[in-house]
């Protein structure tokens, strides 16, 4: 094919898809998933990268786990390694915001490039179908009794559900400073913890635990919504007198230092593809909430739950 004729198709190309001409070249997405497999972040990655594929804004999507330190481990790779790269991109959420502020990570989440929150879950605690306590109440009274024997499992320090289990502890009566947290890397680990019965309570997004709750093999004691999860019959935190409601967003980020057009380039790839068939059945089948949002205001959105998280976590002991 000549060279002109060649370009030609290209620009033809590039005006049916609705993307800018170098988005074209761009579309091998390397997904830095900065947890083990198994969890909201792997789960949500891999999803993600389907979708751009189904939408045709990517031809390929090569994945990489980098688990611990609440996301810390990972995004310090990406950071390090993808400097100026537009066809990098990072999953991560609200527990990353709260890994950073209870760590000392070597890098800042402000050196990458904010691009979308795409959803929101919440957590649900659950225990294993033999534990001895039926209700979250039964949970709370031994909390009261001798806080270090529940043992919590979760995900990183300072993760939603670590926050959570502190929030409940303060409601309770009890220092948070006491409660017994494990954290695990990733969200098959904690599964096995609480399979396992190493954990007293596990607490994660509702769409990791649906399966064995569904299967028999985890109780369902609260959710930390607002109101109930639709089609979901586990009451609410509030529901039994716990006044704890909080959310798990998830969100990507671009590599640093891009350009406002490789910005524009790669929000305009995901609002894409999260209006695909694949995307909206992902959402439906893991409870996610869509809570889509770009450019400006997701930049001021991530630095005020920065500060209400701070603050939550100070107002609960935890820092």
């Amino acid at each position: 094919m000549r060279r002109d004729t060649f370009l030609k198709s290209m620009v033809a190309a590039a005006a049916a898809s609705g993307l800018p001409l170098s988005a074209l070249a761009s579309t091998n997405i390397k997904m830095m998933i900065p947890a083990n497999p198994g969890g909201g972040w792997d789960t949500t990655g891999r999803a993600l990268g389907k979708a751009m594929q189904d939408a045709k804004v990517a031809d390929t999507v090569t994945y990489e786990n980098k688990g611990g330190a609440a996301g810390a481990l990972g995004l310090a790779q990406f950071v390090n390694g993808s400097k100026g790269d537009g066809n990098a991109m990072m999953v991560m959420g609200a527990v990353m915001l709260g890994g950073l502020i209870t760590g000392k990570p070597p890098v800042s989440l402000s050196q990458a490039t904010p691009i979308a929150r795409l959803s929101s879950e919440y957590n649900v605690f659950v225990v294993p179908a033999n534990s001895p306590f039926k209700s979250m109440a039964e949970v709370i009274a031994q909390l009261k009794k001798d806080p270090g024997s529940v043992k919590w499992g979760g995900g990183s320090r300072g993760s939603t559900e670590h926050i959570a289990a502190a929030m409940i502890a303060r409601e309770a009566g009890v220092d948070a400073a006491k409660i017994n947290y494990v954290a695990f890397r990733g969200g098959g680990e904690a599964t096995a913890a609480i399979l396992g019965g190493n954990v007293t309570v596990g607490g994660s997004g509702y769409s990791e635990f649906a399966e064995y709750i569904a299967a028999g093999k985890m109780k369902a004691l609260a959710v930390t919504s607002d109101v109930r999860l639709k089609g979901v019959n586990v009451p609410t935190l509030k529901e039994q007198g716990i006044n704890v409601v909080i959310g798990n967003w998830r969100g990507v980020y671009g590599a640093p230092g891009l350009s406002a057009e490789q910005r524009k380039t790669l929000t305009d790839m995901i609002l894409k593809a999260i209006k695909s068939k694949s995307w909206i059945e992902a959402s439906e089948k893991n409870n996610w909430t869509p809570a889509v949002l770009t450019g400006p205001a997701f930049d001021k959105f991530v630095d005020d739950d920065f500060a209400s998280l701070r603050a939550t976590m100070v107002k609960s002991g935890m820092i």
